[in-house]
């Protein structure tokens, strides 16, 4: 995948550890989310609804750290970290951009819904069991189930 790699994260606690760093580079969403979901289900047979939930939050939330963090910069990078338990997963997303209020982002209206922009937070929200962001807004962490 380019110049990104899947290693071990340090100082493993609870739960098994993984580290992805990409380049800002769309077309990284794909094999991103391949790589977060084999490290995830290695063990484990998730349901559909489990799979379909990790895949999109995954790829909504790498698409936007580049799109809007990162603003398209290829010089930025963008990292995932995944931490694996025995019943949930949790992952953060960070990019290298200033950062966002979440709390000011309004829910989608009709017209957001209907648009291919503009929903990726309120998709995240609604598919993750819990959401989290650091004070600065450039990161977030999704817990999601692991079956």
């Amino acid at each position: 995948m380019g110049s990104s790699a899947s290693v071990p994260a340090d100082g493993a606690s609870a739960g098994e550890r993984y580290r992805l760093v990409l380049p800002t580079d769309l077309t990284l969403v794909g094999q991103a989310v391949e790589t977060v979901m084999a490290c995830c289900f290695a063990n484990v047979d998730p349901s559909r609804r489990t799979r379909f939930r990790l895949a999109t939050v995954v790829a909504e939330a790498v698409a936007n750290a580049m799109l809007y963090g990162n603003r398209s910069d290829r010089t930025r990078q963008v990292t995932v970290e995944i931490e694996i338990f025995a019943d949930r997963i949790v992952v953060a997303v960070a990019d290298q951009g200033d950062g966002f209020d979440p709390a000011a982002v309004p829910p989608p209206g009709d017209e957001t819904l209907d648009a291919t922009r503009g929903r990726g937070l309120f998709m995240i929200r609604r598919l993750a069991d819990h959401v989290a962001f650091n004070p600065q807004g450039n990161t977030i962490w999704m817990t999601l189930p692991r079956r």
